[in-house]
């Protein structure tokens, strides 16, 4: 799994590119309309599916745990697809839909720091991108109707946070698959 997250680097820091982009223009214009805000994170959810599904399939025939990345993608895709279809969604609508899928992300995140806790140092930082992810959903969850500008600040500053933390996590990969580039070279640290 390390030599395909390694070998991917640059899939995670597109995402992690992405979430920060999204997270900016979020916390820039607070006040933005939810039909906006909705597409915007319909947008980012989608692009975010696409990449985690490309990583997971172009992997898939020799790798055992490439499955929690497909399942992430798929979810992220389904909650992408879900905002287009239905624009219109209310604010409580909304809410829930990203609260859901940041939970069904952040155990899917975790599960897979899990599974890198042998093979890489860092993985730390999945395990708190997943817990930051359910403590998102968990609030959202908690307090759909709290005000659609408290909302936005929220999901911007969660997201830009997601993002920092993915692009560092993408070139701790980088630096690890320039530095032993072979696959004998991969071996765990631990």
């Amino acid at each position: 799994m390390l030599m395909v997250l390694a070998r991917n680097w640059w899939a995670l820091a597109l995402r992690g590119l992405a979430a920060v982009v999204f997270g900016l223009l979020t916390l820039i214009w607070p006040g933005i309309s939810l039909l906006v805000l909705v597409t915007l994170f319909g947008a980012y959810a989608l692009l975010d599916g696409i990449l985690a599904v490309a990583a997971a399939v172009q992997h898939a025939g020799g790798r055992k745990h490439w499955w929690a990345l497909l399942l992430e993608g798929i979810v992220g895709i389904g909650a992408g697809v879900l905002t287009f279809l239905w624009p219109g969604l209310t604010a409580l609508g909304f809410a829930y839909v990203i609260g859901a899928w940041a939970i069904v992300t952040g155990v899917l995140e975790i599960a897979a720091a899990v599974k890198l806790r042998r093979e890489i140092r860092g993985e730390w930082l999945l395990a708190l991108l997943g817990v930051l992810s359910i403590v998102l959903g968990l609030w959202i969850a908690m307090f759909p109707v709290a005000g659609a500008v408290s909302v936005v600040l929220l999901i911007g500053s969660y997201t830009l946070v997601f993002g920092g933390l993915l692009l560092v996590l993408a070139f701790k990969l980088r630096r690890r698959f320039e530095k032993l580039g072979s696959p004998a070279g991969m071996a765990p640290t631990r």
